[in-house]
């Protein structure tokens, strides 16, 4: 009998191939912005996509000051941190912290969104957010990405 024979294909870290990828935060939602670039630390858009390994690419998002927030999200989510004293906890809106930390808010979006685990921590390394459109990753050869094309 004639039969196809597919084979699943694990990759390894020898096996994988990291890509430098570019993404223009201009005009986009964060949250969107956060789940495709997630989806890209992770692997999910490679056909060789593993679960337990780092098969994602390395994504750099620039302009990340001119990223929006629909609705009223920006005056009333709000996000917290503790000090560790008594009394410590501390309140920020979006607002505050784009004038102040514009990273922040990007870098924090794209973490909540990947997994809860050691292999979460090693992806989020391969994230480079910046404020402008400069960037000290020319070397690698980046290739820009339109979120519009991969969703």
């Amino acid at each position: 009998m004639d039969t196809l024979s597919y084979k699943t294909v694990s990759l390894n870290s020898a096996t994988v191939q990291k890509n430098w990828v570019v993404v223009d935060a201009t005009n986009e939602v964060v949250g969107r912005l956060a789940a495709t670039v997630a989806c890209i630390l992770r692997g999910k858009n490679k056909p060789g996509f593993t679960p337990h390994v780092d098969c994602g690419d390395n994504v750099i998002v620039i302009n990340a000051e001119k990223a929006r927030f629909t609705g009223d999200k920006l005056t009333d989510k709000q996000y917290v941190r503790h000090t560790g004293h008594p009394g410590g906890q501390r309140f920020a809106t979006p607002a505050e912290m784009m004038k102040r930390k514009p990273l922040f808010v990007i870098e924090h979006a794209v973490k909540g969104m990947l997994q809860k685990n050691r292999l979460a921590s090693q992806q989020l390394r391969n994230l480079h957010v910046y404020e402008g459109a400069e960037h000290p990753h020319e070397a690698q050869k980046p290739t820009l990405v339109k979120l519009s094309e991969i969703r």
